[in-house]
């Protein structure tokens, strides 16, 4: 079984999307990750839950991104 944590590269990778995603999805739609000194780190279990329970659910890298003002 393999249970060590993953890098936000490989979190990327696994999921199939950019770094900057995965940093949005914790930032903002409650991914779970810790932070461990200033790297964050991942359980590929709790990430497959999050991802079943619909965490990244219509979740792009558009939606993730602060809206102007005059929109």
């Amino acid at each position: 079984m393999d249970d060590r944590w993953l890098s936000v590269d490989e979190v990327a990778e696994y999921l199939g999307v950019s770094k900057d995603t995965v940093y949005a999805w914790v930032t903002n739609k409650g991914m779970p990750g810790y932070k461990v000194g200033r790297f964050w780190k991942f359980k590929r279990d709790e990430v497959d839950t999050w991802v079943r329970d619909g965490g990244a659910a219509s979740a792009s890298d558009d939606d993730l991104k602060e809206k102007p003002d005059h929109e």
